[in-house]
């Protein structure tokens, strides 16, 4: 009829589809495969928008399992209330040598060396260079500070706690034979929390009531902090004194460190909300196994050596903030992220492939006048050739 016939094409092949007196309906009809063309181009187009579908795809499930972490702050209502101390130093002294003792601002005195356990060991196996910090060291600092960050995260956070122990480890087996130089002194105790001292001093320096004197030439305050936290104890979170070794050769010696602690609690939820309470330990510990409540604090040290007339040791001196920080992770629903992923595809399929017909529908025509161009200006001088022979013929 129209030529169809004559080039073995089917006029019925454009009807409507029937087969065993059922009709197919198809809401997106198809071109026959007989009447498509296969291209390098579109293959390696179709490839490379799968390619970047699959890539931003993956990107955006990586951020919805990490979630969003947002910080908030409010005032802090738990002041006065007690507050658990954690520590675990070892003194290069003997144990029988040595006080320590809590004093807040509150006036209260805590005979810390009645609670917290004392045991002797030799300093030398505890001195690790390779689990050391030292405060001086620049690069050393660097990459302690690298570390710390790690531990402001909600997920590392959580991760941490739940795998750790909530023990102090044991101290290492000392040989037969050897004489203990160092006394371990670790454990928790509670007091108030307000700002108060924490300090480890000789015998019979500082508190006259506790006996004699203790000989100067027997005085050496070097230490090393393995643990220093305050609230519940979580060893596997770095705290900004564990691990650090400090040294002195002289015996008169004060080591100062000056404690800024910030309570904060970590949390992942999807509508995370700031305690209340007068006491938001209490509140907190109601709450899912999502949540963490400790101390964060930061730290500035002086070393320097003393006169007699003054008392050496090592002095911990701690204020708390009076706010509270709360670290929230939270988390869209997965309808979010389906509709999202669903929402990328689609514009990458969409837009890639009105892309690629422009750049086709480009290619063709300018690749079709540049045909016409050479094609008209080859049979223009054809045709003036024959014009000049058919009239040279009729002459």
């Amino acid at each position: 009829m129209n030529g169809f016939a004559s080039h073995d094409l089917d006029e019925s092949a454009f009807g409507e589809k029937s087969g065993g007196g059922l009709r197919t309906f198809d809401a997106f009809p198809k071109t026959k495969s007989t009447y498509t063309r296969r291209t390098t181009g579109g293959g390696f187009a179709t490839l490379t928008l799968a390619a970047l579908s699959c890539f931003l795809t993956m990107n955006e499930f990586k951020g919805w399992y990490r979630g969003q972490e947002s910080q908030q702050f409010s005032v802090e209502k738990g002041v006065s209330h007690t507050m658990q101390v954690n520590i675990d130093a070892v003194v290069a002294m003997r144990c029988a040598d040595l006080h320590i003792n809590v004093q807040d601002a509150s006036g209260d005195r805590i005979l810390a060396g009645e609670l917290l356990t004392k045991e002797p060991t030799s300093w030398a196996l505890w001195v690790n260079p390779a689990k050391i910090h030292h405060q001086s060291n620049k690069k050393d600092r660097k990459s302690r500070e690298a570390t710390e960050s790690e531990d402001t995260h909600v997920g590392h956070v959580i991760g941490e706690v739940r795998k750790s122990s909530r023990k102090f480890p044991k101290s290492p087996a000392m040989r037969r034979g050897v004489i203990p130089d160092a006394c371990r002194i670790y454990g928790s105790l509670e007091g108030n929390k307000v700002q108060g001292d924490f300090h480890i001093t000789a015998r019979g320096h500082g508190y006259k009531e506790f006996g004699e004197h203790l000989a100067h030439d027997a005085f050496n305050f070097t230490h090393l902090i393995s643990e220093l936290s305050f609230g519940p104890l979580y060893p596997s979170l770095l705290n900004p004194l564990d691990h650090t070794l400090a040294r002195t050769k002289e015996h008169f010696n004060r080591f100062q460190y000056y404690l800024s602690i910030v309570p904060t609690v970590y949390t992942r939820s999807r509508n995370p909300t700031l305690p209340s309470s007068s006491d938001p330990q209490a509140q907190i510990a109601a709450r899912s196994r999502n949540t963490i409540f400790t101390n964060q604090y930061a730290v500035t040290q002086s070393s320097a050596e003393v006169p007699e007339n003054q008392i050496p040791g090592i002095f911990f001196k701690y204020d708390i903030e009076p706010i509270l920080l709360m670290v929230s992770e939270t988390r869209d629903d997965l309808l979010y992220l389906v509709v999202r992923i669903v929402n990328i595809i689609s514009g990458i399929m969409v837009g890639g492939g009105w892309i690629y017909q422009l750049w086709g529908w480009g290619k063709e025509n300018f690749a079709t006048d540049g045909a016409r161009r050479r094609a008209n200006f080859g049979d223009g001088m054809l045709n003036g050739r024959k014009e000049e022979i058919y009239e040279g013929r009729y002459d």
